[in-house]
């Protein structure tokens, strides 16, 4: 028999203290290879795949899925060959290969998916009947009701947090996705109230319960980092509408460019290219505030920032370096931002370090807004929906595509002047893509 190593939930980045189990991707009694994803896990920043540290077998869970587990508490214990784990294993007194931050190893297994069209298996044959007179005609059988499903239940760690949010047990869950998954509409239909008989109407209405959902992971994460900033940065807000119809027949025309293909040419692109060029020409407004130093620090690089919405809450991962990156580099970065994003597998390193970013309401149809700075922030542009309006154009009225622009900052180094230049610099840009781009690059 191996040796037993309890595994400790180690700090999945940045200080963070606690995480909770979203999925286990090995069973107790299942094998493990080394760096082999064995456990899924929330923290307040990102999805983490935890690999093992071990090759062996996985002994005991420490946790079900949807526990918090305090960093240092016991996650897993794996059972181990030999009297003392190799050299190459001994990694309670390292950090694993976190996702985002290393190739995963081709020798990792995952578990094996049931195949919902696996054909039962056949009946035993039986020895033919002695010949008897023909019986009585009779009514068919009904056909027997499907067996429910045994093993664990496939879902997504969205579809499972969706599923925790509505109170809605899986294992209960009709599964119509491919594989045998349960997906997203599968738990919204199991929440929909199922069609009532007509009754007579009730004179009293029952009391509806509230829903109560608990504060923690990104929620819990934004909520504290929205209040520290509202209550530590003085927040100044201008606002500019501008004629963006210039800008709407550039992203049509960059759509059918064949370098674009195989990637997203929205609106937001150009805003972001905007954004990039008037940071250049104002370099103050790419600045970070440093109170233990007393310093105001100017960024070299622009890391910009993207808000998303997600089944977890809002994250604002960022683009690295992005003042360097070619349009078609930009486009590129912010698609695969996108995906990262909506499937839940933004890593740690893309969630910090921002120094500007942007939240497009308008694609919810909003005009514009006064957006909250990310924490160590100076500026954050909120870009609102392009719509058809009246408006003055080469001495006429005309319907042009219209659009508001708000840019929040922080007041104690970015002051109104130089928050006006930059907004002014970013509508100029989106007026005009063409002329400018050629003009400030």
């Amino acid at each position: 028999m191996g040796q037993k190593i309890t595994f400790n939930l180690p700090d999945l980045g940045e200080g963070l203290t606690e995480g909770e189990v979203a999925a286990w991707l090995v069973e107790p009694g299942g094998a493990v290879t080394l760096n082999q994803p064995f456990v899924e896990v929330e923290t307040a920043k990102a999805l983490v795949e935890v690999p093992s540290p071990y090759d062996g077998v996985l002994a005991e869970h420490h946790a079900e899925a949807g526990t918090t587990v305090d960093v240092g508490k016991p996650l897993a214990t794996f059972e181990v060959e030999g009297a003392e784990a190799p050299p190459a294993q001994k990694a309670d007194k390292r950090t694993p290969n976190l996702v985002g931050y290393g190739a995963r190893e081709a020798g990792s297994k995952r578990r094996k998916r049931r195949d919902p069209e696996a054909p039962a298996a056949a009946a035993a044959p039986t020895a033919p009947a002695a010949p008897a007179a023909p019986p009585e005609p009779v009514a068919p059988p009904a056909p027997a009701a499907p067996a429910a499903p045994t093993g664990p239940v496939l879902a997504k760690p969205p579809v499972r947090k969706l599923a925790k949010d509505l109170g809605i047990d899986l294992a209960a869950v009709t599964a119509t996705g491919p594989n045998g998954t349960v997906s997203r509409a599968d738990v919204e239909a199991a929440a929909a109230p199922a069609a009532a008989a007509p009754t007579a109407p009730a004179r009293v209405k029952a009391a509806a319960e509230d829903q109560r959902i608990p504060i923690k992971g990104v929620r819990k994460l934004t909520a504290q980092n929205m209040v520290a900033s509202a209550f530590t940065a003085p927040h100044a807000t201008v606002f500019l509408t501008c004629d963006v119809t210039a800008m709407m027949a550039t992203v049509k025309e960059f759509k059918g460019r064949k370098e674009f293909a195989d990637v997203k040419v929205t609106p937001l692109l150009f805003v972001a290219k905007a954004v990039l060029l008037a940071a250049r020409r104002h370099p103050m407004i790419n600045a970070q505030w440093d109170e233990a130093a007393q310093e105001i620090v100017v960024k070299h690089d622009v890391n910009l920032g993207i808000a998303a919405a997600t089944p977890r809450g809002l994250v604002v991962p960022n683009v690295k370096a992005a003042q360097d990156l070619s349009l078609i580099e930009l486009a590129e970065a912010l698609t695969a931002l996108a995906r990262t994003a909506r499937e839940g597998k933004t890593s740690l390193a893309d969630m910090t370090g921002g120094t500007i970013s942007i939240s497009n309401v308008g694609v919810f149809g909003i005009d514009t807004g006064t957006p909250i700075l990310p924490p160590g922030e100076s500026a954050i542009l909120v870009f609102g929906a392009v719509r058809p309006q009246p408006w003055v154009h080469e001495g006429e009225i005309a319907v042009r595509q219209v659009t508001t622009l708000g840019l929040s900052f922080d007041h104690r180094l970015v002051d109104g002047e130089l928050g006006s230049q930059f907004l002014a610099d970013v509508g100029a840009f989106l007026q005009h893509p063409g002329e400018t781009l050629l003009a400030w690059t």
